[in-house]
């Protein structure tokens, strides 16, 4: 099977970008794993599948899978890329989008600037949304993680996330530690685990150990759940540039620290969309099995 394909990035976040509009996709997690193989096939850290909304009111349904084959509910800067994607390739001429997702419609605006703005929604702060193992919500929570108490807020921005505030970023064990937080029990389904530096109430940097992806270079959903962790800790204001290793993003949040409870504004994230290349794979090539090293 050959599939078409366009790699792109957000902040060093990179995407191989399925259109299942014009061709019919269908994949196994082997084929998704194969895909992102950075020796044997495209590279990287999600795959984004556009397909037709089910909905009517809606412009599209957006699917992201990570890298280690799982299909997951939500990718910040995949959104982003997403909406590049379709107004590049003509499926879409308007600037703004109503988008589905595994956890509801998300809506990613093209800026004159060139830069995409998402309307990520708001976020989840119950335990059983997140899924999370806690009997009731709190601003943070204390887990054991390799026999050292760790403290973390917990949320929801259509994916899990558990935050802790750190010193310094660069000192922070995310390739240690973030395994073990990601893998915890308390988390069903995982979670991504964000290492939050506060810089100023206006600047923050930011790791993210990614469930199923590791380490990536910035991650949306990561950025828009540790500003809002920032500003319910009384660390951070309203508007909040994200350093990550990738660049550069603006959260807005318009909640405050008492703020847990629905309705809750929705989380506005701003950054880059870049296509990279375009081409074609054949997902019958031989993969890493039956390419034995030298």
């Amino acid at each position: 099977m050959k599939l078409r394909f366009a790699k792109m990035h957000g902040q060093g976040n990179d995407f191989v970008v399925l259109d299942g509009v014009r061709q019919a996709v269908s994949l196994t997690a082997a084929q998704v794993r194969a895909i992102a193989d950075r020796h044997f096939g495209v590279g990287c850290d999600q795959l984004l599948l556009v397909e037709a909304a089910a909905d009517p009111a809606n412009d599209f349904r957006y699917r992201i899978w990570n890298a280690d084959g799982g299909e997951v509910e939500q990718c910040g800067n995949g959104a982003r890329c997403f909406a590049r994607f379709v107004r590049d390739e003509g499926l879409a001429v308007k600037d703004e989008l109503r988008v589905e997702t595994a956890r509801g419609v998300i809506r990613p605006r093209i800026e004159p600037s060139g830069q995409v703005t998402v309307d990520m929604g708001p976020p989840r702060f119950e335990p059983a949304d997140i899924p999370f193992l806690a009997p009731r919500v709190s601003p943070t929570y204390e887990l054991e993680v390799a026999g050292a108490k760790v403290r973390l807020s917990v949320l929801s921005m259509g994916n899990p996330h558990a935050v802790q505030v750190v010193d310094d970023v660069d000192a922070a064990p995310v390739a240690t530690q973030g395994p073990l937080v990601e893998r915890h029990p308390a988390f069903p389904n995982r979670v991504n685990a964000g290492y939050l530096q506060v810089v100023s109430r206006d600047h923050a940097r930011l790791r993210v150990w990614e469930r199923g992806a590791g380490e990536t270079l910035a991650c949306g959903t990561g950025a828009c759940a540790a500003v809002v962790a920032g500003i319910r800790l009384g660390l951070l204001g309203p508007e909040v540039r994200v350093a990550t290793r990738g660049g550069e993003l603006v959260i807005r949040w318009a909640g405050g620290p008492g703020d847990m409870t629905p309705p809750l504004p929705p989380v506005m994230m701003t950054g880059d969309a870049v296509r990279v290349f375009e081409g074609e794979i054949d997902l019958a090539a031989p993969g890493p099995q039956e390419n034995p090293a030298c």
